[in-house]
């Protein structure tokens, strides 16, 4: 069962990180788990297209035999990354335009594993 209280604390924790302004935790199925939404999102179609997406660049990406890192979307004033985070979610990163991705999906994959043990 999914512990939705701990994951929350994880989440944060983790927007503590330079240029974060949203993080949230999506399942592949495209089902909001936890994190906060940007102000007037439809909850059902944001998370579910971030999966979608995700599933479609994994895909389209999947014979050039390299792991897909992360996806990024610029925006005017922000920057959008998907990243995995494993078989049963993905992240939505939402950050300002000269945040290093690097730095972020380095911090999300070191805290991965502790919570795999919450989904």
């Amino acid at each position: 069962m999914v512990d939705v209280e701990a994951i929350e604390k994880i989440l944060d924790e983790m927007k503590g990180l330079e240029g974060i302004s949203s993080l949230i935790l999506v399942s592949r199925t495209g089902v909001h788990i936890a994190g906060d939404l940007p102000k007037g999102a439809h909850v059902e179609t944001f998370v579910a297209m971030f999966a979608i997406l995700l599933g479609a660049a994994e895909t389209a990406t999947s014979e050039l035999n390299e792991h897909l890192r992360s996806i990024g979307i610029c925006l005017e004033t922000t920057k959008v990354m998907v990243v995995s985070d494993g078989p049963k979610a993905l992240y939505v990163v939402i950050t300002s335009r000269d945040t290093d991705e690097d730095k972020i999906i380095d911090e999300l994959n070191k805290r991965n594993e502790e919570l795999q043990q919450y989904l």
